[in-house]
Parts: C-alpha cells; structure tokens; sequence
C-alpha cells in the first residue's frame, strides 16, 4: 500500500472543508507540518478550530493561518510569541479554549484510545474547571474532561514508509503521536520515506494504521523560536 501524495496541496484535496476541527502536531516551532499548514492556507478553508499546544509565531506555522483570518477557535495550552493570536483574542476575534499542556495531551490520547473523558485534579478551583462536571475520589476533587477527536489531524515526522509507519526525531516527536492517533483522518509530512519494511519493527514509533496520507517534504525550513549564544572565553 503507498500512501505517498504528490503534494501537500494533493493530500489535504478532498479532506479539509470549512468548520472542521483540526489537531496540528508540533511544540513552539519544533517538530511542526510547515508544507501542511502551507497547503492549508492556500486552499482557503475557513472557520477552523485548531486544535495545538500553541499558535506558532507571528508570520509561519500556525501564525499564517491567523493572519488570513482562517482559525475561529484555538484550543491550547500555551498563547504566548505571537503577536497576531494576542491581538485577536484581546479584540474579541478568536475563540480560545485554554487548557493545561498536561490535560491537552491526554485529551489526545484519549480520544485516539477510544476514551470519551477522564477525570483529573488538574484545573480545580480555576477557570479551567468552570462549567464542568466534578467528581470526588478518595476526598479528592477532580474535574471532567472530554477527549478531543479531530476531524483531520496534521503530523510532522522524520521518515515514514510507504505503509505510513513512522519514526520522529528526538524532541520533534513531542505531541505529535497523539495528535495522529486522535485525528479521524490523519496526513503526515516527512522529511525522509523508505520503501515499507526498511524501518526496523522496534524503531517505527507509531504504526501506519493511523496515517492515511503522507507528503514528501524534504527541505522544512525549520525555524528556531529564540536563539540564544553566548560569548566563549
């Protein structure tokens, strides 16, 4: 089975429509679907709510979508280095579910595992909590969470064959598991894709049951958020 596109353009056709839920992988810059989240700007969709542990930064990932007005509702656990996602959800124009990094990840897995909700302490007492069911055990008092079931799930590895079974590298792994196993459809982009049976059984780090389309990117630009030197005596 090859689930290769020619394109990131060809693999969103005929998946993404306006008013979906969306899930993007990825931690600040690190580890997200650069053509992916391209290719979804330039087809014009609209009214999205994006599920991702931020919004990118002002002018690339998740920020380009912001500034073509495309995302109506972001749910995340970190809001901050983007300019853009500040002024529009200061001015009323963005919807934004905040939700602790921890509990966003296992809203994920969650969902991907079959699991509608859990209980957790996280976010008792706060905001978070408000206008949600809460349950004590123990003499604990947790809260109730539902778990997240993208419509479309967006996902950045380092090499996938052509089964879909993929490996990430290091730290660019982050949510991006979780992200593919919740989605209902599931599109990934790598850098690198080998013939199926070339990746070793004990380094395929999510099988390809969950990939349905993979796209060949193999120059992401790869940005770094802050770069920080110091002066070597």
């Amino acid at each position: 089975m090859n689930k290769v596109f020619p394109s990131a353009a060809d693999a969103l056709r005929g998946v993404v429509a306006d008013g979906q839920t969306l899930a993007v992988g990825g931690f600040g810059l690190c580890g997200i679907p650069e053509a992916l989240i391209d290719a979804l700007r330039d087809s014009g969709v609209k009214n999205l709510t994006v599920i991702s542990n931020n919004a990118g930064v002002d002018g690339f990932g998740l920020g380009k979508l912001l500034e073509t007005r495309q995302i109506k509702k972001m749910i995340s656990s970190y809001v901050g280095e983007n300019k853009e996602f500040e002024r529009q959800y200061l001015s009323g124009e963005l919807e934004l579910e905040f939700t602790p990094q921890g509990t966003l990840a296992e809203k994920l897995r969650a969902g991907g595992a079959g699991i509608p909700a859990f209980f957790t302490k996280t976010g008792v007492g706060t905001l978070v909590a408000e206008g949600k069911e809460l349950r004590e055990f123990d003499g604990e008092t947790y809260v109730m969470e539902r778990s997240l079931v993208p419509d479309v799930a967006l996902v950045k590895a380092d090499i996938a064959d052509r089964a879909g079974n993929l490996r990430f590298h290091l730290t660019a792994r982050n949510f991006n598991p979780a992200v593919a196993m919740a989605g209902k459809i599931c599109i990934v982009e790598v850098e690198r894709v080998v013939a199926t049976g070339e990746l070793a059984p004990d380094d395929i780090h999510l099988p390809g049951i969950y990939v349905h389309r993979i796209v060949h990117n193999p120059t992401p630009e790869k940005r770094i958020e802050k770069l920080t030197t110091r002066n070597r005596k």
